[in-house]
């Protein structure tokens, strides 16, 4: 076999060594997989900008979970170029009709989201199909929320289970407690926590920046970093940042994820702490996060149950 029949074997191969095993131990390879997943059946990627699709994808592949990929038109050329020319696809994102087809044509029992779609884009560069303007039409509010939930629901109705989008990704998962070298106060925390929960809950947005219970910047429509950057006004210290989710998260498609974008924009905003929801916020490539946020001395903090 050449070296191309090999990667298509890596994706298509029902049942790896490491699946069996994890089979045979009792467990998965991710805690928020359903209790019946069947990795024969195959997962398709749907996948937004950013290194998380990317990073998926790996984690599926090291699982031998045969998976395909419909990409969005801006999606990383890092995860197309991981799938062979028969399992990729391209679409715009008001192209739903053309990504239900290439869903049916792989034939995958689970779909799994992952990736931003810029919010701009659900205004503006779309080119809509008959499905999509069915689909929007349906709906009495329209935000990310409620298309995408929309979309899900689109997905179902061929057969196609989508997935938590946590799923293959535990590993980058935030947990409680200081997670790097520098201390992040703990003091007022817990208000903190509940007004960005607050803001969260009416589809505000998921980040705020406080200091010792004053909040100083909510994260809206412009996203994360543009919130961070705004903070650079505030000639103080002991600025946090805390990212949370919404009490009724649907993390089929809405992760809460940090980056090494947000430490940038941290860095220049001022804020040298952040405290995140743990076991629901991920923070891709945790290993190299943590230890760049060491090296600009940034304090990580993993938040639970106890401090909400």
């Amino acid at each position: 076999m050449g070296p191309f029949g090999r990667l298509i074997a890596r994706f298509v191969s029902p049942k790896s060594k490491s699946f069996a095993q994890a089979e045979r131990n009792g467990g998965r390879h991710s805690r928020f997989l359903p209790n019946d997943f069947q990795p024969a059946g195959g997962v398709t990627l749907l996948a937004g900008r950013g290194r998380y699709p990317y990073l998926c994808a790996l984690r599926m592949r090291a699982a031998a979970v045969p998976c395909s990929l419909i990409a969005a038109e801006d999606a990383d050329d890092a995860v197309w170029e991981l799938f062979p020319p028969d399992r990729r696809a391209r679409f715009n994102p008001g192209q739903i009709g053309k990504l239900l087809r290439k869903l049916r044509d792989f034939g995958s029992a689970y779909a799994l989201m992952a990736g931003q779609i810029a919010p701009k884009r659900l205004f503006r560069g779309l080119k809509f199909d008959f499905t999509a303007l069915r689909m929007l039409a349906s709906l009495p509010q329209r935000n990310a929320e409620s298309i995408f939930g929309a979309l899900a629901r689109e997905i179902e109705r061929q057969g196609v289970l989508p997935l938590d989008a946590r799923a293959f990704m535990d590993e980058d998962l935030a947990t409680e407690g200081q997670m790097g070298r520098a201390t992040v106060p703990t003091q007022n925390l817990r208000e903190g926590i509940r007004v960005a929960r607050a803001i969260a809950a009416l589809n505000v947005g998921q980040g705020i920046v406080v200091r010792r219970g004053t909040i100083l910047a909510v994260e809206g429509f412009d996203g994360t970093d543009k919130m961070l950057l705004r903070c650079e006004e505030f000639r103080t210290d002991r600025k946090c940042f805390i990212k949370t989710s919404k009490p009724n998260q649907d993390f089929r498609f809405d992760v809460p994820v940090v980056g090494p974008g947000t430490l940038a924009a941290m860095e220049r905003g001022g804020v040298r702490h952040m405290a995140l929801e743990a076991g629901n916020t991920l923070l891709l490539d945790r290993v190299e996060f943590l230890a760049e946020a060491d090296r600009r001395g940034m304090g990580v903090y993993g938040y639970g149950k106890a401090e909400e």
